[in-house]
């Protein structure tokens, strides 16, 4: 392969292919549209009377082939008629590349062709490119999977069929990201919600709203204690407010006008009422608590935190499992600070995701979100908010990139993509860095020169999300959660009935020293029960007892992922397992 190809040109040739090889395959195909993404491509197609599967992804596969073997070439066509152009695709059924090409009738369009070796025209793409000249260049695609997709997103337009597919320069390439694409599959947190009982949604309830069952509520309880404890040490107060709050505020902080279509409004009863919205950020409470009495340059910096549950209306078609929802709570802060502060808060918050991030043994890459099209404030306070974060993260050496406009409506931002155990990215903890709120509600401090002053607000997460947070989590882990998060820390597995009794007594004993413990007496194998939970429950550790253990006093224990790791005293074991829960696993038994 030429090092001179590019991927995401190859991807998109590769695309072509593919919308070639369905047209030839299913007479009457319409094509949508099908663009190079992150980690390959994508096309949409209207198929009438047909709804694609697995077999025919294998066929569409071997048509592929057929015509990369082929040798086609592309060619870049302008169209110098354009009406009668639009006018053929609308002949020949293409009713989505009409619409396209009047759409960009006016930006000189252009077709690309495939040809054999004779010259002969076998297929066309209404396309700007770049494509490569043959297919003989594409060496390794794979097609991955169907899913619908309504035309240009909306729920008004018809459904159509994509084909989600791949292809890289090289086989071994494929052959990679096959295999991360079937691990990511077997770490599927849907799929593991229902095998490890951890959370569902429900119709009833509606799409993206969660409940948390008892294991994976274990999970957070945990999560949260960490989070009060490391907020308490780093000088922050915790505050709870309320699921809503009258329009008004959301016309101060500018939500209504920038943030509407997402938010969810209480419908009145009478004209008389007043209307109100639930919350989609924490943030006007806590400006508000910030205002509800008189600061001092003294009282600055003021660090506020709260677990706080918001609500944004999402399109159902985006939601999935924990990752996309409608309702979730934000581990939120607002810190107010003077110009002064600004540089060291900011590091202060880098230093928490570093140090939370590394716990669960994930790294992360920066990006640095700029000013959006749509924003609140001045000109001049945006530059001096991108200026106040680029300056703390180049004073300490941070490597990052530069997202330009993706920045919040109300202050440019830090994003931290956090890596999993499979190198996949997700975006979590973020500082967002505002000079317009303060403004907006009139905050105000009084400066050691006694002139009433405007804070500087930082927003803040670290998780992002306890929902979010907690899928990529399961997916980080394949379900099995270290010992300090974990469901059930350790299973109890008698080798008779009649071990039972010395059993029910140790699981006492675990469970008053605040360890989470299960006594598997069901009438199964030893073998299966071991099994069973190690595997299925994926328990961290499993006790086995028999008529050796309780005359030693002493444990047989097996190890999630290791196996037997020998016998030990029965007050040892306590101990390590408790230091192992404590010390989040730096103490790990073994």
């Amino acid at each position: 392969m030429e090092n001179n190809v590019d991927l995401q040109t190859l991807r998109h040739s590769c695309s072509h292919i593919m919308a070639q090889a369905v047209q030839n395959l299913y007479k009457g195909a319409k094509l949508a549209i099908g663009p190079a993404i992150e980690n390959g491509f994508y096309y949409d197609f209207d198929i009438e009377g047909v709804s694609l599967n697995d077999d025919d992804l294998k066929k569409i596969e071997a048509e592929m082939k057929r015509l990369i073997d082929m040798d086609l070439r592309f060619e870049k066509y302008y169209i110098e008629d354009v009406q009668g152009q639009i006018n053929k695709f609308k002949e020949e059924g293409e009713i989505y590349k009409a619409e396209l090409l009047e759409e960009h009738k006016n930006d000189n369009p252009t077709l690309y062709l495939t040809k054999d070796k004779e010259g002969n025209v076998l297929f066309n793409d209404l396309c700007s490119g770049p494509h490569i000249d043959s297919t003989r260049k594409i060496k390794a695609f794979k097609l991955l999977s169907t899913a619908g997709a309504y035309w240009r997103g909306s729920e008004k337009n018809k459904m159509l069929q994509r084909i989600y597919a791949t292809a890289f320069l090289t086989k071994e390439d494929l052959n990679e990201y096959i295999t991360m694409v079937e691990e990511a599959k077997r770490r599927d947190h849907r799929k593991l919600g229902t095998q490890l009982d951890l959370f569902s949604i429900h119709d009833e309830i509606g799409s993206g709203l969660v409940l948390w069952h008892p294991n994976l509520a274990i999970v957070r309880e945990n999560i949260e204690n960490y989070w009060r404890e490391e907020h308490r040490k780093r000088g922050y107060v915790i505050v709870n407010t309320p699921h809503i709050a009258k329009t008004k505020l959301w016309e101060i902080s500018g939500h209504i006008d920038h943030y509407r279509e997402n938010m969810f409004f209480i419908q009145k009863e009478d004209e008389e009422d007043e209307q109100f919205i639930l919350k989609p950020m924490n943030c006007p409470f806590h400006i508000l608590i910030y205002n509800a009495c008189r600061r001092s340059y003294r009282d600055l910096p003021i660090r506020m935190a709260e677990l706080g549950t918001v609500y944004r209306k999402e399109k159902s078609g985006a939601l999935g499992g924990l990752t996309r929802v409608q309702g979730f709570t934000q581990d939120d802060a607002h810190i107010f600070c003077t110009p002064e502060q600004l540089v060291s808060e900011i590091n202060e918050i880098i230093d928490f995701v570093t140090d939370t991030m590394s716990i669960f043994n994930m790294t992360f890459e920066v990006e640095l979100s700029t000013r959006p099209e749509s924003y609140v404030g001045s000109l001049e306070n945006w530059e001096r908010a991108e200026a106040g974060l680029k300056e703390a993260m180049d004073k300490r050496r941070m490597k990052y990139e530069i997202n330009e406009g993706d920045g919040a409506f109300y202050g440019p931002k830090i994003d931290f993509k956090v890596k999993d155990a499979i190198g996949r990215t997700w975006q979590c903890a973020t500082i967002q860095l505002d000079f317009n709120l303060p403004e907006r509600f009139d905050l105000k401090y009084q400066d050691k020169d006694g002139i009433l002053k405007t804070p500087v607000m930082l927003h803040r997460v670290v998780f992002g999300s306890m929902e979010r947070f907690h899928g990529i989590l399961i997916e980080h882990y394949a379900g099995a959660f270290p010992v300090w998060l974990a469901p059930k820390q350790a299973a109890i597995v008698p080798i008779a009935e009649r071990h039972n009794e010395y059993c029910e007594k140790l699981y006492t004993e675990m469970k008053n020293k605040g360890l989470r413990v299960l006594f598997d007496d069901r009438s199964e194998s030893m073998n299966y029960k071991i099994r069973d939970c190690l595997q299925n429950k994926k328990i961290p550790y499993v006790i086995v007892i028999g008529d050796r253990e309780i005359e030693q006093n002493a444990l047989a224990i097996r190890k999630r992922g290791v196996g037997q790791i020998g016998a030990m005293l029965r007050e040892d074991f306590i101990e390590k397992l408790l230091l192992e829960n404590s010390s989040k696993g730096k103490e790990e038994i073994k």
